[in-house]
């Protein structure tokens, strides 16, 4: 068992030694108001009992499972495409896209930083199961099971290539993406992904026009670019790559010997697919001496830099810590109680007044607040490390170059959606008398 994979089941453990239930149904009837107040309504999806979550989760398990063993098994893309209208119409439409496994990172991040806050069995479920499955057979979960993948999947009509460095620019974002969600979920804040969410209005048919156009710019540039969200903005998306690039297998774009027939790359919508070295034949000698010297030099380079951006991603995020606290509710309290204490301001807000009818402490408040100023600089700096870690490590990708014989996967782009099984002549053969054909990680 490889080292992320034994990180991972103890990470699992942890959390379900920690895990308490937190049951989401209404069990009391609402308060009878008197002064013809009426509750408002609200775009969340509403509550389910245990048997429907439950049994979301075993959805969840079949799919993947399904998903998988087509991919592997039949090589079938239409098998692929099926599945993933149903997770679209199922996990999307019906389940109104919560509680998704995009969306759990959050609860996962809150409830490992702040004791009070207990996480269901079933966000577990759907945080860990999706990520269980890329470490033995690479994102079949992005292929067809995850709603948002699926609802992109279905517009595509003709995509195109997106550069190799535009690629690689917009691939930092989800990383980045994760680190402010884990940052602000972890401090009790907010849950950016679920807020900024670009389908959820499109799956509840409710929310504001702000989100719908999120949305459907989404869907419109999802035409002629595959996937614009999974590959450019989604955080878990990130986790998956990082997952998927140590699987134990991974579809391969062959069954059997590639014939370099150069298909499948045009094939592939992503671009995930990597072309053989022009030199693959050759001895690394081969390359001439000032190439060679020039490679190293800039890989030397960016490995001086890693360190340093990564020690000034930090500084700059301790820096940025009190200035993210403000968006957090206590935080923002605090100052506007200040604001009118001073006589700042001369309207009080409703939030101040129900603070003072309740009679509260405010140096309480005020602890309270310079505990959640300190927490937010010292994830600051640890977000903003992680922002120079990942930006230095990515321009040190760029430069090293490996040789290759044949046509290969990128194992972290790739989102096993099987469009290359179609165009590949090899890949033609009967699939029922075909024998699973994986190709196993390195080592």
């Amino acid at each position: 068992m490889s080292v992320v994979r034994f990180l991972f089941i103890r990470s699992v453990v942890v959390i379900l030694l920690t895990w308490q239930t937190a049951g989401a149904v209404e069990r009391f009837p609402p308060p009878n108001f008197e002064t013809g107040y009426a509750i408002p309504e609200v775009s969340q999806s509403t509550a389910r009992s245990e048997v429907y979550e439950y049994l979301d989760v075993l959805a969840l398990l079949v799919t993947l499972t399904l998903i998988t063993f087509v991919a592997f098994r039949y090589r079938s893309r239409k098998g692929i495409f099926l599945i993933g209208v149903f997770s679209l119409a199922y996990f999307g439409f019906w389940r109104e896209g919560c509680v998704c496994a995009i969306g759990s990172i959050q609860n996962i991040a809150m409830a490992l930083f702040n004791t009070g806050y207990t996480v269901p069995l079933t966000v577990i479920a759907f945080f860990c199961l999706p990520i269980m499955f890329t470490l033995f057979f690479g994102r079949t979960f992005c292929a067809g099971v995850c709603p948002l993948g699926a609802i992109q999947d279905v517009v595509s009509v003709r995509p195109m290539r997106v550069p190799r460095w535009l690629e690689a620019g917009l691939g930092t974002i989800p990383f980045l993406y994760l680190g402010a969600a884990v940052l602000f979920a972890a401090t009790a804040s907010r849950f950016i992904i679920c807020e900024y969410d670009p389908f959820v209005a499109f799956f509840r048919m409710n929310g504001s026009l702000g989100m719908f156009a999120l949305g459907a710019s989404f869907l419109l540039i999802g035409m002629v670019v595959e996937r614009p969200y999974c590959r450019f903005f989604c955080p878990y998306g990130a986790i998956l790559n990082l997952a998927s690039r140590v699987a134990k297998w991974h579809v391969n774009i062959t069954p059997s010997e590639c014939i370099q027939c150069h298909l499948c790359a045009e094939s592939c919508p992503l671009g995930v697919i990597r072309f053989p070295t022009a030199s693959a034949d050759l001895p690394v000698q081969a390359t001439p001496a000032h190439l060679r010297k020039k490679d190293r030099r800039r890989l030397v380079g960016f490995l001086i830099l890693l360190p340093v951006l990564t020690l000034a991603g930090g500084w700059a995020g301790w820096e940025l810590g009190p200035e993210f606290s403000r968006t957090n509710a206590r935080v923002l309290l605090a100052e506007r109680i200040w604001l009118e204490d001073t006589q700042r301001v001369e309207v009080k807000s409703e939030e101040s007044a129900a603070f003072r009818a309740t009679g509260a402490s405010l140096p309480d408040l005020h602890k309270e607040v310079l505990h959640t100023v300190r927490r937010f600089s010292i994830g600051g700096l640890l977000f903003g490390s992680f922002t120079g870690l990942v930006l230095g490590l990515k321009m040190v990708f760029l430069v090293v170059r490996r040789r290759r014989v044949d046509y290969e996967i990128n194992r972290g782009g790739c989102v096993s959606c099987g469009r290359c099984f179609d165009y590949c002549p090899v890949g033609k053969e009967p699939s029922l008398e075909m024998p699973i054909q994986i190709e196993r990680a390195a080592g």
